[in-house]
């Protein structure tokens, strides 16, 4: 088979779960990943037979994602804020609206050049925030927490292929009673409600971590209560908490927040739903 025999393949025999520009997205994520080609290679070398065993590579990529397997879990790399992290089905996918919360973060910090900000990442998983933190702000010391032993050793990992100093903690935030001292914290935790799976993918609840993601309709805030405690202690009185939020709670979780700072802000992401919450000057 060649290169183009490959296009055609996953033009016309993908499942009609991925639209037209998205087969064509993950055929050329598969020449990069099994060929190395980029899409200019793609063209000059579209009539070139691909080796048997490089057929069997991409034979394989091409099952797996007629499974509904996400392509970053076959090729184990996901790009965020312009690194690639190692991911697997122990850590959720990097998204983008986590890089819009980064920026926020980043910008806060810059504000400040020269600090030594002390960052707190709550709920790490494979680490893309607090490394990006670190490699974007090198003065920065920056710690990160995650109750998954197999998470940490992703984190772990990008942590050293990105060559980032960051201190790694395994620790169940809800069973935590007090953090170290801080100037920002930040956590992406678990916020969709099982009410709200029908609004999920089918390929994220069939491959990422559901601990990761989902709570308890009953009490959906529970991490985002806990981390507030928590943070309101350790922080210096002109502290910062950044938070990832359900965009159908921001309401419940401004109510909440306000009872342990005095300063709140939202930002809506990309296609505009309440993400991203700031929370300053906590209540001492």
């Amino acid at each position: 088979m060649t290169v183009n025999d490959y296009k055609k393949r996953f033009l016309n025999q993908l499942p009609a779960f991925y639209d037209e520009t998205e087969r064509l997205n993950l055929f050329y994520m598969t020449m990069e990943f099994v060929l190395n080609y980029n899409k200019a290679d793609v063209v000059l070398n579209g009539n070139d037979s691909v080796l048997v065993e490089n057929q069997q590579k991409i034979d394989e990529v091409f099952n797996r994602l007629q499974d509904n397997e996400p392509i970053q879990y076959i090729t184990q790399q996901a790009n965020f804020f312009g690194y690639d992290f190692k991911v697997s089905p122990a850590t959720l996918i990097p998204r983008p609206e986590t890089e819009e919360l980064v920026d926020w973060v980043l910008t806060e910090m810059k504000k400040q050049p020269q600090k030594n900000w002390r960052v707190l990442d709550i709920g790490t998983g494979s680490g893309c925030i607090p490394i990006t933190i670190k490699k974007e702000f090198p003065l920065a010391i920056v710690s990160a927490i995650d109750v998954s032993v197999e998470a940490l050793k992703i984190a772990q990992e990008n942590a050293v292929n990105l060559q980032a100093a960051i201190t790694f903690i395994q620790q169940d935030i809800l069973q935590t009673e007090k953090l170290d001292d801080y100037d920002i914290i930040i956590s992406n935790p678990p916020y969709v409600r099982n009410l709200e799976k029908a609004e999920i993918n089918e390929n994220v609840l069939q491959h990422e971590p559901h601990l990761a993601l989902f709570v308890d309709d009953n009490d959906p805030l529970i991490f985002y209560r806990k981390i507030a405690q928590l943070a309101h202690k350790s922080l210096n009185e002109k502290g910062m908490l950044f938070f990832e939020i359900n965009q159908y709670l921001s309401n419940e979780m401004q109510e909440m927040v306000s009872e342990y700072f005095k300063s709140i802000e939202l930002k809506k992401d990309f296609i505009q739903n309440d993400r991203m919450m700031k929370a300053d000057f906590p209540i001492k």
